[in-house]
């Protein structure tokens, strides 16, 4: 059975092609102010290469802009898509952080459904998302993929303590006027996060098997330090930035076998 699912991410768009349980092919773009267009020229770009019709694939959209893609035969929430995708890669997770680009959440599952059981997301500040990573890696002129890596060079990480975009902006660069380098700098803003978003998965208990995804998964200072806030070490899918899609392809082929 062939399905697609489309994740339409604030700062990025993904789609996958599954057949049964094989990933078949994928797609990720930069999202635009456009998700309706990025979706459907990323679905055609899809069918294209895969010499495949509309009426060939069953698709499920979820994400930011889930509710923009009028080519999807149904909708799920990111938080059932990521909780299905992370366990395509790893069938005994338990809990699930997401870190995409406007938003953070934290997943349990039972360990004997797999069923989601409680949730938390931070969706009402950048702060501890892709975005905040964005903005902070232009204050330090610095690019996106190389900003946790410099992190990790730090020996003594300088404190930010604002949780606010801007004012960590500023705050930035006030240490940049006192002389403090760059790496540690970057170490205290990827150990701002990793406290947030460890103190918001803590409150629901999270625990291992914990899977790590979404882009910023891909950021090494990131997990690390996560890893040293929960206590415990956690895992990150080879693309970590699919997971909300194959998940939604998954969920698509359960609900047309029903």
């Amino acid at each position: 059975m062939l399905s697609v699912g489309i994740d339409i991410g604030s700062l990025a768009s993904k789609l996958v092609l599954m057949d049964g349980r094989k990933l078949v092919d994928h797609r990720v773009d930069r999202s635009t102010y456009d998700f309706k267009r990025i979706g459907g020229d990323l679905f055609k770009d899809l069918l294209e290469k895969n010499n495949l019709k509309r009426s060939d694939v069953y698709v499920m959209s979820t994400g930011y802009g889930r509710n923009s893609i009028d080519i999807a035969d149904d909708r799920i929430t990111e938080i059932t898509a990521h909780a299905k995708g992370v366990q395509f890669f790893y069938p005994e997770a338990a809990s699930v952080i997401d870190i995409g680009g406007q938003d953070s959440k934290a997943i349990v599952m039972s360990k004997k459904t797999g069923n989601v059981i409680d949730f938390q997301m931070n969706d009402k500040c950048a702060a501890g998302t892709g975005r905040f990573l964005e903005v902070m890696a232009h204050a330090l002129e610095v690019s996106i993929e190389d900003i946790g890596s410099l992190a990790l060079k730090s020996n003594s990480p300088a404190s930010i303590s604002s949780t606010c975009t801007v004012f960590a902006e500023s705050e930035v660069i006030s240490l940049f006027a006192r002389g403090t380098s760059k790496q540690d700098i970057a170490s205290g803003i990827h150990k701002s996060i990793a406290r947030r978003v460890a103190g918001m998965a803590k409150r629901i208990g999270v625990c291992p098997l914990l899977v790590f995804c979404g882009g910023v998964a891909k950021n090494v200072a990131v997990k690390q330090y996560l890893e040293e806030e929960l206590g415990f070490s956690i895992v990150t899918p080879e693309q970590p930035q699919l997971t909300g899609a194959i998940g939604a392809a998954l969920i698509a082929q359960d609900n047309k076998s029903k």
